[in-house]
């Protein structure tokens, strides 16, 4: 493997992969479209992969070949190319579909790996908990499921895989191509099974997390955006760090403190461009922390060059778009901006103002982040006047947790308590509210106190509606 690592402590180039001719595993890569394509991102794959890079071969054209993905020309140029490097793998840049890649191995004499395979491998090799390693599995396994065909080839003679039916075509390769499929959607269902079970759990966390009601801030963003690092800033957590596509799979949670209000802060899995739909269904537990908190931080990688940071932006807002995650509050972190010079952050302000700019690794604009954060968390709080009587000791435990900094007053009534609290539970408190003349507590309106209010602040004898 070469090194990436620039000099002097600079990050490594983007996209760079690496280039050893003596490596297990060379793969030549391509790709075709009517764009001019951008293998950087490919390269980067292969990169944490531990693929090196023997050559590249582009093709421009309206659509790739539905049969071949690149055209006959093409497959002959790639096949010289193949021979030429030294290459003994194919990588393709986007989702294959069985035939085309059937074909093209057939062409070449070569295994070919797609996107989809490559992502589906670093996931793989990357997942650390049990349910991690099970989405994986789950995710493989659909994605294979369409490319069982072919492989008892063999067989054929015996019927299998013939269309025209009749004597002849029942044969023990057509009963173990299918039992294969059948096993496989089996091991499909089961694992569903199983997720649906952890999802479960999880759901059960998080209510508990609910009930507490501590604001929920998620970091989400592409891979390798520094998502990791941000989050052991924020909360002193040790959370894995390298540099490397999708190093984070499962999520992770730790609290945080601002202003005396704790926090939930949680890394999620990086996105990234055509990200493999099997993976975002099978990651929907993990998915899902993103969708139920109550602020997005979505963590940019502001090293990147322009054209290719727009284009991280608009994934990641896809991949929340595809989880109905869009319209949750958000806020934009442009990080790593400790390795940009004072003219790219001017750029960066202008072209998006409301971001806040930071260093996960150096702190730099932490502060303004924490503040940022606050300040939409505060948005959505209410501000209340109440009377809690001393009884309700659990109720004012609560509210110091809720409302972190508050204003309190002690009186022979009870505790007169001044705070803004989380709008969803802000009717936890209704009965301790102060009526507008400031005389006491005033229950919500169509509501009578509660039994054990009417025994103790009543005056005895008084009349009951």
């Amino acid at each position: 493997m070469t090194d990436t690592g620039g000099q002097n402590g600079a990050l490594p180039r983007r996209g760079e992969g690496i280039r050893n001719p003596k490596a297990r595993q060379r793969a030549l890569l391509i790709a075709a479209g009517p764009e001019e394509a951008d293998l950087s991102e490919l390269r980067e794959l292969l990169r944490t992969a531990r693929v090196a890079v023997a050559g590249e071969l582009t093709q421009r054209r309206p659509r790739p070949d539905p049969d071949r993905y690149l055209g006959r020309g093409k497959l002959t140029e790639l096949k010289a190319a193949i021979n030429d490097s030294d290459a003994n793998l194919i990588a393709c840049d986007d989702e294959l579909a069985p035939r085309q890649e059937r074909n093209i191995e057939q062409e070449t004499g070569v295994p070919v790996i797609d996107r989809t395979a490559i992502i589906l491998d670093i996931f793989a090799d990357h997942a650390n908990s049990a349910e991690g390693k099970l989405q994986v599995e789950l995710a493989q396994l659909e994605y294979n499921l369409a490319r069982m065909r072919g492989l008892w080839t063999h067989l054929e003679r015996l019927g299998a895989g013939r269309m025209d039916g009749g004597i002849g075509t029942r044969g023990p390769g057509e009963t173990q191509i299918e039992t294969d499929r059948r096993l496989a959607r089996d091991r499909i269902t089961a694992l569903k099974h199983r997720l649906e079970r952890t999802r479960a759990t999880r759901s059960t966390m998080r209510s508990e997390r609910e009930r507490a009601h501590l604001p929920t801030v998620a970091l989400a963003g592409y891979t390798n955006a520094g998502k990791s690092t941000l989050l052991n800033a924020l909360t002193g957590a040790s959370a894995g760090v390298r540099d490397r596509l999708f190093h984070t799979l499962d999520p992770t949670t730790r609290s945080f403190e601002i202003s005396g209000r704790d926090y939930l802060l949680t890394d999620t899995v990086g996105f990234i461009r055509k990200l493999p739909h099997q993976l975002v269904e099978a990651f929907g537990a993990t998915l899902e922390e993103t969708l139920r908190a109550d602020l997005i931080v979505h963590v940019v990688d502001a090293f990147a060059p322009q054209q290719e940071m727009e284009e991280m932006i608009q994934a990641v807002e896809d991949v929340l778009a595809g989880i109905d995650a869009a319209e949750r509050p958000q806020l934009l972190a442009l990080n790593k901006v400790d390795v940009l010079d004072a003219e790219r952050r001017r750029e960066l302000r202008f072209r998006h103002p409301r971001a806040t700019q930071v260093s996960a690794a150096s702190g730099e604009g932490l502060d303004e982040l924490r503040t940022a954060i606050e300040a939409e968390f505060l948005r959505t709080l209410r501000p209340m006047d109440l009377l809690v009587p001393y009884r309700e000791g659990a109720r004012l435990a609560e509210l110091h947790d809720l409302a972190g900094a508050l204003e309190r007053e002690d009186t022979p009534e009870g505790a007169r308590v001044r705070a803004r609290v989380p709008a969803a539970v802000a009717a936890r408190f209704e009965r301790f509210a102060v009526a507008a003349d400031g005389n006491g507590a005033s229950p919500p309106t169509g509501s009578a106190p509660p039994p054990e209010d009417r025994r103790t602040d009543e005056p005895a004898g008084a009349a009951t509606e």
